[in-house]
């Protein structure tokens, strides 16, 4: 198979690319720009496109397969060259569903927690010796890359509620057909795809009417939408999970059984849901509950969602994914709940096109109040680039109703804050799915 992808720098796309790599396809790409991890793992492949920018004479009758990225626009050279041709075009997840449509799929959705519930299972199938295909969104330990194909007769997918392509516009999580599902909570998002919240809900009700037939759905009993859409059907079964028996101790979390307790490197009431609803996902599967919770012991999370990434003697530093509302709220009170008697000094960067916007940015109320600090970080470059309404200082201030807020529009200057507030028992939390204006976090936290 001769498979050519439009826009192959990627985190999913460059992931997709070296697992058919892997599994033997002739793969080659086009890019206009390719970053660090992505370049390297594409070159070691021996992929990495020798010179970047779009060209035409790529594209010819002899490729099985065109693969097309969010980062290509509609009138991409090398896309109307294939759409010229006649070739077959596929967005991301399309191509993932051909790839798996003979196997079992177990496709797990939300606003919030599914790399962590999708790095959960599959942590827990990998100790259990279970073979599976997967596409998760974060780097996992002990996984070389985020996707992987072969001859498994099962694939556990992560189904983001993004568009599919710039030529389908259709949800990704849309196009997988599971037949075991999970929904991990509702929580307005990407506001500049769905405007309204209506909008954005009822592509998860979609979502629940793909589900196969004589098929499964978890979902969390804490949400309340959730709880209005996720209805019985004689289509499939559905099983609502929520939080397990547990209890905080010096830092550390214990989670009681009738059979004993066993002890988590996670914490956090959202990373419990998720680890029940992984749960529920692991029994259809056919992991038992001890095998499960054994090997949960050992997992120590995703990148970028609640990770250590620097501790000394009275400093410990987390970075994390949230961005939106509901994950920053749900993050921060994680960390002031399990080091209760510790400093916590959060500092979150708007970066999203949705966190900058002036209208949606009232929905951050009283997210950062569990932290003693809290800091925000918002780059006047940033709102200019996705060409939004010019943001201030007192704007962003007011969003949060926190009177003791800090806000800043340089990203130097709010580490600078979080430097000057550290004393010898404190907890350092960033938040960002950005950089911090430039900022190598892991950096910065080795150098505290």
């Amino acid at each position: 198979m001769q498979v050519h992808f439009i826009a192959i720098g990627g985190a999913a796309m460059h992931n997709l690319a070296l697992a058919l790599h892997q599994k033997g396809y002739h793969i080659s790409g086009s890019d206009d720009a390719i970053f660090e991890p992505s370049k390297g793992r594409l070159e070691k492949a021996g992929i990495l496109p020798e010179v970047m920018g779009w060209f035409p004479e790529r594209i010819h009758s002899d490729l099985d397969a065109i693969i097309l990225g969010m980062h290509a626009r509609k009138d991409n050279p090398e896309l109307l060259k294939a759409q010229e041709l006649g070739l077959a075009i596929y967005s991301y997840p399309e191509y993932l569903y051909e790839q798996s449509k003979d196997k079992k799929r177990v496709v797990i959705g939300g606003s919030h927690g599914k790399t962590t519930i999708t790095s959960m299972v599959l942590h827990v199938l990998n100790m259990c010796g279970v073979e599976t295909d997967y596409m998760v969104g974060a780097q996992l330990d002990g996984f070389e890359t985020m996707v992987k194909l072969s001859d498994a007769p099962l694939i556990i997918l992560e189904g983001d509620e993004y568009l599919s392509s710039p030529i389908d516009l259709r949800p990704k999580f849309h196009l997988y057909k599971p037949h075991i599902a999970l929904l991990s909570g509702v929580a307005w998002d990407h506001i500049n795809v769905f405007p309204t919240f209506e909008n954005y809900l009822e592509q998860f009700k979609i979502f629940i009417q793909s589900i196969e037939s004589d098929g499964f759905l978890a979902f969390c009993s804490e949400d309340e939408h959730l709880q209005s859409i996720c209805k019985s059907n004689s289509d499939y079964r559905v099983s609502a999970y929520s939080l397990p028996d547990f209890r905080i101790e010096d830092g550390k979390t214990y989670l009681r059984h009738s059979w004993g307790e066993s002890t988590l490197e996670i914490f956090g009431n959202h990373n419990l849901l998720n680890m029940m609803g992984a749960l529920n996902l692991c029994k259809e599967i056919g992991i038992s509950d001890q095998a499960f919770f054994k090997a949960m012991e050992s997992f120590k999370g995703a990148s970028r969602r609640l990770e250590k990434i620097q501790e000394r003697e009275g400093l410990t530093v987390y970075k994390d994914f949230a961005h939106s509302p509901s994950k920053v709220k749900a993050t921060v009170k994680a960390v002031k709940e399990q080091f209760s008697n510790r400093k916590v000094i959060a500092a979150l960067e708007l970066h999203t096109f949705s966190s900058l916007n002036e209208e949606f940015l009232k929905e951050y109320k009283g997210a950062m109040d569990a932290s003693d600090t809290a800091l925000v970080f918002y780059d006047p470059k940033a709102v200019a680039h996705k060409k939004l309404k010019e943001l201030d200082k007192e704007t962003v201030f007011r969003s949060f109703d926190r009177s003791d807020l800090e806000v800043f529009d340089q990203g130097v200057s709010c580490l600078d804050k979080v430097k000057a507030e550290i004393d010898d028992s404190s907890i350092v939390l960033l938040m960002s799915s950005g950089d911090f204006g430039g900022c190598n976090m892991d950096d910065f936290a080795k150098k505290l």
